[in-house]
């Protein structure tokens, strides 16, 4: 079956469809940091057919649809599937939620997409503020209902849920909206095989259903030790201990990454003593697995929005772009790009590009690797989603 990955980011959705079975088309994605690592892994992997009309290269879905309508359309009823969502930030509890966000009007241009492909199935994927009321004007507006009316007047049946990422054996606490439509077929089936598949995909995979973040991150610890970092001067990069567990053994493909060899963007931030004295501060006094704030008065040193040590017995709380919300559990020290990947169950193979942060107003145009982590769907979600929504289809 084939799909086509629209918002795609660094390839999330694709990797997981990709081990369900699915073949790629092509992926939209208008950043050119994100789209680097998509066409590094998986696009010149031949994971894509990539139709001659369309460059590779990045692009704004609003282009395609102005610039490529009538190649479009030449796909309708073509297309197995859509996946992917678009961007969140105007909806996230976490941030400001922006009911005037430009990026909200890009829910216009998904359905106007889908309404022109008319694909099979729909995966659509948004954090679970999606589903929360903005107080707009005299109004009230809820982007889901406004999502599932088109849908539906579009001939689709629509059903929708937040799912935990927690509960299908991806080391992170991650709420997120799903939503499937269906053209032919029940979407709920799809959330019932899913429930009623995952305990027996993680014992297939060889994890537990509920993965922590001991069992996702200890073989990376720094003291299996560091080498000179292979793409940052004066940085240092960490090397890969012994496979610890199942969930390690899953993500390093059967041991193909070696031990004492050099973890693909497992570089450690160069901390301040200053940080360093923070960090060791937190670690001795501070809760396992508990957000702080700076407004909790208990660390005056602290001069972060929230931070919170990781419990290794635990899953993770979200992964987001700020990498300094969350420091290891027994080293001073925030998470490399490689640790908070584990969290979100992208495998070793997958490596990143582009700049490792940014800062000030280039956080706006640049999608540095943590960010391109922080925004992606959990792999294994999107493997079990995949699978489930194939034996649906194949049933129609």
């Amino acid at each position: 079956m084939n799909y086509i990955d629209i918002f795609a980011g660094c390839g999330g959705f694709s990797v997981g469809l990709q081990t369900a079975g699915f073949h790629g088309l092509f992926a939209i994605e208008k950043n050119k940091d994100a789209f680097s690592t998509l066409t590094h892994n998986l696009i010149e992997k031949n994971h894509f057919s990539w139709p001659k009309w369309l460059d590779v290269k990045e692009y704004d879905v609003n282009q395609i649809l102005k610039d490529y309508i009538r190649e479009l359309q030449s796909l309708n009823g073509q297309v197995d599937l859509i996946a992917g969502g678009p961007p969140c930030q105007g909806f996230s509890m976490a941030g400001k939620r922006n009911c005037n966000d430009e990026r909200n009007n890009l829910v216009l241009s998904y359905i106007d997409f889908i309404s022109i492909i008319q694909p099979r199935a729909i995966i659509f994927e948004n954090v679970h503020g999606f589903t929360v009321n903005f107080k707009e004007g005299y109004g009230i507006k809820k982007y889901s209902d406004y999502v599932v009316k088109r849908l539906t007047e579009l001939g689709y049946i629509v059903s929708y849920s937040i799912l935990n990422s927690s509960e299908y054996g991806i080391p992170q606490k991650r709420c997120r909206f799903i939503l499937i439509a269906m053209k032919k077929n029940n979407p709920k089936d799809v959330f019932y095989l899913l429930e009623r598949n995952k305990e027996k995909f993680c014992k297939q995979k060889g994890i537990n259903i509920h993965t922590s973040v001991r069992e996702a991150i200890s073989d990376l610890e720094l003291c299996h030790g560091k080498e000179k970092s292979p793409d940052s001067k004066n940085f240092s990069a960490g090397l890969y201990g012994k496979i610890q567990s199942g969930y390690q053994y899953l993500m390093r493909m059967q041991n193909i990454h070696k031990e004492g060899m050099i973890a693909d963007s497992h570089r450690f931030v160069n901390h301040s003593e200053k940080i360093i004295q923070l960090h060791c501060e937190l670690l001795a006094k501070a809760e396992r697995g508990k957000r702080i704030s700076s407004k909790d008065g208990i660390f005056p040193s602290l001069k972060r929005r929230g931070v919170t040590i990781l419990n290794p017995d635990i899953q993770a709380p979200t992964i987001t772009s700020i990498p300094d919300e969350l420091v290891h559990y027994s080293e001073p020290r925030i998470l490399t790009v490689r640790e908070h990947a584990r969290l979100q169950s992208f495998p070793d193979w997958y490596e990143f590009k582009g700049k490792y942060t940014s800062g000030g107003k280039r956080r706006k145009q640049e999608v540095p690797r943590y960010t391109q982590v922080g925004n992606a769907i959990p792999p294994l979600l999107a493997e079990q989603l995949g699978i489930s929504l194939m034996e649906v289809l194949n049933n129609e």
